[in-house]
């Protein structure tokens, strides 16, 4: 009697189907040549493979995208009129840094909207949807190379899906003082999906400041898949800034990657505030000695908000420093989530890591969940982790109140402060006190 083997074939979702259709339906519309084609292809083969990732997978354990997206949505056609009239307000928020505004509306460069005209001498700037078309060997291995995020479902979308970004140079030596902003904006009536990716190099010793801004309607269910490829060379400095403030039924999915070359400096903060599911998952990689990089974030959440922050953050080489900070202010039925990991290879001795997450729970309902790891391979280093949850200290704000402060306002105060030290690492004073401002207008609307 011979027993035969059945393959086991896990069901697709709706949403699965859906994409499958949509890409072989968009896969002539794509930008790019065959080299370009065939990687997209592979992506989205990668994608069939792992599927939408649930909660059985440990990396999304706690942000369950199978069920969270019942549907896919087609993807975004070319943005109307009115949608780009509606984006010239976009981001304004931020307008006291000064920066130089690179606009995207439903996921495709605006020139009009944007700044691109005497550019700084060293600096670069083209529109993803060029740059593939042109088919420049710089953006083929871009693409083309091994990337710590290829085995990610989400990324492997954007790497099949991807229709435009922006792609920066700053060349080696450079000082780029005026910041760069990339502004995305959702403008459509109906729901669709919007798929970005950009490119930055800062090479050998230069320096430059990335800003980056989402926003969108509260009315329209939209979804959002964006990606940001950072390269940072030796002796290079990257601060990147960025505020997630969808609109209160979009779906944001965001993946960085970045590699930080020797004596390097890379600073990251991200804000959360809109969108009923964010996640932000990072994926650094300190690839020289001495880089030094220092990570921080801040949510605030409401209402039924999901904010999932993934972190992996990779010391390969020894002599670097890193510090990460996070911290989560949630009111009503909100949840956040907090997955960080630092690797320390065996050759990265001398290494110095620390991470921290801290929540402030405002409400019973809500939900706080954090998982810090450490993967240490080197015996000569410095490591630590820790997080905290908990609600207001009663104490200090009796203190606050006992001086004549009202009790709202004391609220106010002290949440102001648990949020301003992630906020320490923004050395621009107007963007500071933009992200500070958001935190106020946040707390004005808890009522």
């Amino acid at each position: 009697m011979t027993l035969m083997k059945a393959e086991v074939r896990p069901m697709k979702t709706a949403a699965e189907q859906a994409l499958a259709k949509s890409f072989a339906a968009a896969k002539p519309t794509l930008s790019g040549g065959t080299e370009i084609a065939e990687r997209r292809e592979g992506a989205f083969r990668n994608f069939e493979a792992l599927g939408l990732p649930h909660r059985r997978v440990e990396a999304w354990k706690y942000t369950d995208l199978r069920a969270l997206m019942r549907e896919a949505k087609p993807i975004a056609g070319a943005p109307n009129a009115v949608a780009r009239q509606s984006a010239e307000a976009a981001g304004k928020a931020l307008s006291g840094a000064g920066a130089r505004r690179l606009v995207f509306v439903d996921g495709t460069f605006v020139a009009e909207l944007s700044d691109t005209s005497g550019l700084e001498p060293g600096l670069k700037i083209t529109s993803l949807a060029e740059a593939l078309t042109q088919g420049g060997p710089k953006v083929l291995e871009r693409i083309g190379r091994a990337s710590p995020a290829a085995n990610d479902a989400a990324f492997a979308l954007n790497t099949a899906f991807m229709h435009d970004g922006a792609v920066i140079e700053v060349e080696a030596g450079a000082r780029i003082a005026r910041p760069i902003h990339l502004v995305f904006f959702y403008g459509a009536v109906e729901a669709a999906a919007v798929v970005a990716r950009s490119l930055v190099t800062v090479d050998k010793g230069a320096s430059l400041t990335l800003i980056e801004s989402h926003e969108g309607p509260d009315s329209v269910e939209y979804q959002s898949n964006v990606a940001l490829d950072l390269s940072i060379g030796d002796d290079a400095c990257l601060d990147h800034v960025k505020l997630t403030s969808e609109g209160e039924r979009a779906l944001h999915i965001s993946t960085l990657t970045a590699e930080v070359g020797e004596n390097a400096r890379y600073r990251d903060f991200t804000m959360t505030l809109g969108g009923a599911v964010a996640r932000n998952q990072l994926f650094v990689r300190c690839a020289g000695v001495g880089a030094t990089i220092d990570l921080r974030g801040a949510s605030l959440l409401k209402g039924k908000q999901h904010a999932d922050t993934t972190l992996s953050l990779d010391h390969a080489v020894g002599g670097c420093q890193s510090r990460e900070l996070f911290k989560s202010v949630l009111e009503d039925e909100s949840r956040t989530v907090f997955q960080g990991k630092i690797i320390v290879r065996p050759d990265a001795q001398k290494t110095d890591a620390r991470m921290m997450t801290r929540a402030l729970l405002l409400s019973e309902m809500a939900e706080a969940d954090s998982k810090p790891e450490l993967e240490i391979f080197a015996d000569d280093v410095q490591c630590g982790h820790g997080c905290t949850t908990g609600a207001l200290d009663d104490e200090l704000k009796f203190y606050l109140m006992a001086r004549g402060i009202p009790a709202k306002e004391a609220e106010a105060l002290l949440i102001q402060s648990f949020i301003g030290e992630a906020l320490d690492v923004i050395e621009l004073e107007p963007l500071k006190a933009a992200l500070s401002d958001a935190t106020t207008a946040w707390l004005l609307a808890r009522g």
